[in-house]
């Protein structure tokens, strides 16, 4: 019988874990993908897991053309390693979003105790929520990272192909297989099989985001026997038994998002990152209160208050900018409940740390993992975590 190439027998017996066809692809020295926060990337952060060996990610969700210029030149002088731009595809119109001003004022009138509160000005209505998807574009293309990935969709022909011609390689992120084999057909290089468990917006785009939540561990083997293309798993992986566990079933990388937002270099605030360590971590949920659109965080005082009148809330971009005008003032004020406390189901596991003892830890635990040496991780989560608040 003819193994496939992809299988994780011929990784970790013929060229060692460490070498799959992404790390080849990339020149990486571990399979280890960052997590691209939008709103929370850090250069620093960036920097520090591609200096690692790992692939570093930075969002650039909100981003305007200048803005990445400055990113890029900022992550250079930091690393000569490759790294991964991301961007957001337009999806379900968020770029034909024009409301008039009645309508702003309406998606307004909910959030106006915050602003309040938190001693923030009531914001006016902007020309435009988002930067255009054309403008980003262009800059990442004039940085000319080693990856470039897509949330919502299935990048143009063309985006692929001068991708491809500039000598960047291109990622697609998928919720269910029938995403993931659009992704493979579209032409993408590699594919991020996205389990309901991951933290942060769900990026579906073929049905709605509640109607495609399938955990890793069934998504990630289908995936990975459906599309031609390196598969990266995602969603609650925290420590090197999720990263051995998802080479085992096929992923040529693992992507950890919540693990590196705990770490110092992240750009997480004080007060998101003593939450994502807190006992409320063990419970996070799917929510489009905090910015229109499905994503999984940790419930707060915001989540419990707007909850009633979520069908009247705005939609995504809009509710995201509006809240997106008090919630830096509420982790200022080390407010979390005013905030939007993205973390995943793996959350309980993160340890905290600097960037390059975790890269480290996550290693030498995905060794001894795939090795058969043992299941410990090399930080033990405090055993009362668990127990029920008193």
């Amino acid at each position: 019988m003819t193994v496939p190439e992809n299988d994780v027998t011929v990784r970790g017996a013929n060229r060692g874990w460490k070498k799959t066809r992404l790390t080849e692809l990339l020149g990486l020295d571990v399979p280890i993908v960052l997590g691209p926060f939008g709103g929370l990337s850090s250069v620093t952060l960036t920097a520090a897991v591609s200096n690692a060996g790992g692939l570093g990610s930075f969002g650039l969700y909100g981003y305007s053309a200048e803005r990445i210029r400055q990113t890029v030149d900022q992550l250079r002088s930091l690393t000569a390693a490759p790294f991964n731009l991301n961007i957001w595809l337009d999806h379900e119109g968020a770029s034909e979003l024009h409301p008039t001003d009645d309508e702003f004022e309406a998606w307004l009138a909910p959030l106006k105790p915050y602003f309040t509160e938190l001693g923030v000005p009531l914001p006016e209505l902007p020309s435009q929520f988002l930067p255009a998807f054309d403008e980003q574009f262009e800059s990442l293309l004039e940085a000319r990272p080693a990856v470039a990935s897509f949330v919502y969709g299935v990048p143009s022909a063309e985006v692929v192909d001068r991708c491809r011609r500039a000598g960047i390689l291109t990622v697609g992120s998928a919720t269910t297989v029938d995403e993931a084999l659009a992704l493979d057909d579209g032409g993408v290089d590699a594919i991020v099989a996205t389990g309901f468990e991951a933290g942060g917006h769900r990026p579906s785009f073929l049905r709605h985001a509640e109607e495609s939540l399938t955990g890793l561990f069934a998504l990630l083997p289908q995936v990975v026997d459906a599309v031609s293309v390196p598969v990266i798993a995602a969603g609650g992986i925290a420590d090197g038994r999720g990263i051995a566990a998802a080479l085992t079933l096929g992923a040529d990388a693992a992507l950890l998002g919540t693990a590196f937002l705990a770490t110092e270099e992240s750009a997480a605030s004080d007060v998101h990152k003593a939450m994502i360590s807190s006992d409320d971590a063990r419970r996070t949920i799917l929510t489009r209160i905090y910015s229109g659109r499905l994503a999984r965080g940790i419930p707060n005082r915001l989540y419990a208050e707007l909850l009633p009148s979520a069908d009247d809330l705005a939609p995504f971009p809009a509710q995201n900018w509006i809240a997106g005008r008090f919630k830096p003032a509420a982790a200022q004020q080390g407010n979390a409940g005013l905030m939007s406390l993205w973390a995943g189901q793996g959350a309980p596991l993160a340890r905290g740390g600097s960037a390059a003892a975790l890269m480290s830890a996550l290693e030498s635990e995905t060794a001894r993992n795939l090795a058969g040496g043992g299941h410990t991780p090399e930080f033990r989560t405090p055993r009362n975590l668990f127990r029920a608040s008193e």
